[in-house]
C-alpha cells in the first residue's frame, strides 16, 4: 500500500470512528465497509498534516487545550516573576492515557475541574493534544520530534524548562527484568530530555515517592533506552529558551495506578487518587528545585 493510500485508509477509518461516536451507530459495521487498515507504523508526519486531514473534527476526533497565565511588569526598576516551566502532553486523551490528567495536575489544576481555579499554590503554563475517539486513538499519534503545532512550539520556546509527559508499555522498554525493577514492579518512569539537572531531580523525587524511575541517558541505560530518552533537539521538551528540558515515559501500569477508574476519560478525570497526588507532587518538587537555581537575569 502506498503512503497516500495509507493516509486515505486512515482517514476512512477515523471518519467512521468519529461518526459512530457522534451518532451512536454500529462501529463494527461501519469499519467493515471501510478501506483496509493502514500499516501500523505509518503515522501523521506532523501536526499540520493531521489538522489538514481531519479539518472540522476538532472537538470530536481530537482536541487541544492550553493555558498561558497572564504576566504583567510595569516596573522600570524591579524584575517581575516569570513562568519558568511549561507542562506538555503531546499524546493525551485516549492516545497515552493519563497524560492529560497529569499535565493538568502538575500544572496546578484539578483534572476534575480543569477550567476552574488552581488547586495548588504556584501554577505552570500547559499545552496538550488529546485523542477523543472511543477507540483507535493511536492513529492520532505524531512523533514528538515532528510536532509542529504553533502553540505547543511557542509555549516551549518561551520557557526555561519543559516537562513533557508520555506513555509506553513496560514490554516496549525491554528492561532486564532479572535485575530491574528489583521487586518486579512494572510501574516504571523513564526520565529523559537534555536537561541533566531536571532528569536528576525527577529520578530522585519519583523514587523517593515510591515510583521506580531511571535516567534514560545514564550510562547503565543509554544504549537500551534510545527510543525513550527524549534527546532529539526537535522534541518540544528541548525546544526551550535553554535548548534542553525533561521528558517522562510512563508505563501503562504506572499510569493506571494513578486512578481508581483509568479506562475512561470521565473515570480518569473523577477518580484520580492518592498515588496521583504523590506522583504529581514529586514532579512539582523536582521542577521547584530546578527553578530555584535559575535566577531571572
Amino acid at each position: 500500500m502506498t503512503s497516500p493510500d495509507r493516509f486515505a485508509s486512515r482517514r476512512t477509518v477515523l471518519t467512521a470512528l468519529a461518526a459512530a461516536a457522534t451518532a451512536g451507530g454500529p462501529l463494527l459495521a461501519q469499519l467493515a465497509t471501510a478501506a483496509p487498515a493502514y500499516a501500523a507504523d505509518v503515522e501523521y508526519p506532523s501536526n499540520t498534516a493531521l489538522y489538514q486531514e481531519l479539518a472540522g473534527q476538532e472537538g470530536t476526533t481530537f482536541s487541544r487545550r492550553s493555558r498561558r497565565h497572564e504576566q504583567f511588569d510595569s516596573s522600570m526598576t524591579a524584575v517581575a516573576p516569570v513562568r519558568r516551566t511549561a507542562i506538555l502532553a503531546l499524546h493525551g486523551g485516549g492516545i497515552e492515557i493519563g497524560t492529560s490528567e497529569l499535565c493538568l495536575g502538575i500544572a496546578g489544576y484539578s483534572p476534575s475541574d480543569p477550567a476552574g481555579a488552581p488547586v495548588l499554590p504556584g501554577v505552570h503554563d500547559y499545552w496538550m493534544f488529546e485523542g477523543l475517539l472511543s477507540s483507535g486513538n493511536k492513529a492520532l499519534h505524531v512523533t514528538s520530534k515532528n510536532c509542529d503545532d504553533h502553540v505547543a512550539v511557542s509555549t516551549a520556546a518561551s520557557h526555561l524548562n519543559v516537562l513533557s509527559l508520555h506513555g509506553c508499555t513496560f514490554d516496549q522498554l525491554a528492561l532486564p527484568t532479572t535485575s530491574y525493577p528489583p521487586t518486579g514492579d512494572r510501574r516504571v518512569a523513564v526520565v529523559g530530555g537534555l536537561n541533566a539537572t531536571l532528569r536528576q531531580e525527577l529520578v530522585k523525587e519519583l523514587n523517593a515517592a515510591g515510583f521506580p524511575a531511571i535516567d534514560s541517558l545514564a550510562p547503565a541505560w543509554a544504549s537500551r533506552l534510545t527510543e525513550f530518552n527524549g534527546d532529539h533537539p526537535a522534541n518540544p521538551c528541548n525546544r526551550t529558551m535553554l535548548g534542553k528540558g525533561g521528558q517522562l515515559e510512563l508505563t501503562t501500569e504506572l499510569r493506571k495506578s494513578l486512578f481508581a477508574d483509568p479506562d475512561s476519560r470521565g473515570g480518569r478525570a473523577s477518580t484520580w487518587n492518592g498515588e496521583f497526588v504523590k506522583f504529581r507532587d514529586a514532579c512539582r518538587r523536582a521542577i521547584a528545585t530546578v527553578e530555584a537555581g535559575q535566577p531571572v537575569l
